[in-house]
């Protein structure tokens, strides 16, 4: 794919994860100098029994040229305290990681394939903020704690959540709950109006049709009657 196309697949992307009808109220997305292959994302857990909730944590996203066909890279910037963030901040998770290398263990079916979107892959990575994967960490000290030491775990990460709410942009609203933010964003359902006499009228047209195929009917037979009686009697002055 060329990189026009990927501008342009990107693009469509862009704007449906910033529609206010459509957007993910946990991610606040940017263009970086309006450049489509270059995104700044605020993540934000909403899960209010996560100890990632309430903080704005700052990443860019950064994708290839060749787009879908090659995936994304993730930065946390700053980088967080994470079992799956590396301490510049990248992070590890499989969806994110190219298929087909015969030297990783991870199966086809977790890694990058272009049937992604970067909708999907920002969903997982909240579902890995709140659920890490310590098999394969990238921050060996923060998979520790997360195992062992819950509590310095948790006490670390708050400091972080506090640290992370400096940048917050001015003039942004956090969101408290998704269903608190998309039941501000929904646009109202309005009722369908139903006309009352709909059928009535219509079975008014029905019925009118009815008689006047049966008086057309009946004509014709009528036609044929006194067309028959002429004939027999043309029949009998012969």
């Amino acid at each position: 794919m060329s990189s026009t196309s990927a501008a342009s697949l990107l693009l469509r992307q862009f704007r449906e994860l910033t529609d206010p009808k459509k957007a993910i109220p946990s991610f606040h997305i940017e263009l970086e100098d309006d450049n489509i292959f270059l995104w700044n994302i605020g993540v934000m857990v909403l899960n209010e029994e996560s100890v990632y909730h309430g903080g704005y944590f700052r990443a860019q996203m950064k994708f290839p040229s060749d787009y879908p066909f090659a995936p994304p890279t993730f930065r946390f910037t700053p980088a967080i305290y994470h079992p799956n963030v590396y301490r510049d901040g990248r992070l590890c998770i499989s969806i994110l990681h190219q298929g087909g290398d015969p030297t990783s263990d991870e199966p086809d079916a977790e890694t990058w394939s272009p049937a992604q979107t970067v909708e999907t892959v920002l969903i997982s990575i909240v579902s890995l903020l709140e659920d890490p994967n310590p098999s394969s960490p990238a921050n060996v000290d923060a998979a520790v704690d997360w195992r062992k030491r819950p509590d310095v775990y948790k006490k670390k990460v708050e400091l972080e959540v506090e640290r992370s709410k400096q940048d917050i942009p001015q003039g942004f609203v956090m969101p408290t709950s998704a269903s608190a933010y998309l039941a501000t964003h929904s646009a109202p359902v309005e009722d369908e109006v139903v006309d009352e006499n709909f059928w009535y009228d219509s079975e008014e047209e029905e019925s009118y049709d009815d008689d006047s195929i049966m008086d057309d009917v009946e004509g014709n037979e009528e036609e044929d009657e006194e067309e028959d009686e002429e004939l027999s009697e043309e029949e009998g002055e012969k």
